[in-house]
């Protein structure tokens, strides 16, 4: 059963990726390579780019970007359709993670629980073996959007 889970879980993640795109003329962000998270945090953000929550809501219910409820329960979008549950719920995420630490988790979720995680690092390049040759060298989310998904998931108290 949790094999199942899991397999269709990554099924609709995968289904959701896309190739990372633009970000706000002049935002200077960080390279997904530069980026070193150090005892399960990233204390600077990814992009000087505004962090706005209410685009973080959107990219992480948006199937075909975030698409963080094919794993994440989340009361705040409970409007949506099939809440996972491979990940744990992220209700009172905020009281549980600091910003630095959800950033680093989104970040490179690998790099703080461990390879044997299914969740993907969305501003990574460190994505495994056998990727699709037009997401190689890509990473999901562009650095704005992590930013964003960290201010929306800062909200969820």
């Amino acid at each position: 059963m949790i094999a199942a889970r899991l397999t269709l879980a990554a099924a609709a993640l995968c289904a959701g990726i896309t190739a990372a795109g633009v970000t706000t003329a002049g935002a200077k962000d960080v390279p997904p390579g530069d980026v070193k998270i150090a005892d399960g945090k990233l204390a600077q953000p990814v992009s000087d780019a505004a962090a706005n929550a209410a685009e973080g809501r959107k990219v992480f219910a948006d199937r075909k970007l975030g698409n963080c409820l094919a794993c994440h329960a989340n009361s705040d979008l409970s409007d949506q359709l099939f809440h996972g549950e491979v990940g744990p719920p992220l209700d009172g995420v905020a009281e549980r993670w600091s910003p630095e630490e959800l950033r680093a988790i989104v970040v490179n979720s690998k790099a703080v629980f461990g390879e044997q995680t299914v969740m993907p690092g969305f501003y990574s390049l460190d994505v495994g073996k056998d990727v699709a040759e037009d997401f190689q060298g890509k990473t999901i989310l562009t650095a704005e959007q992590v930013e964003s998904i960290v201010a929306y998931l800062a909200t969820l108290k």
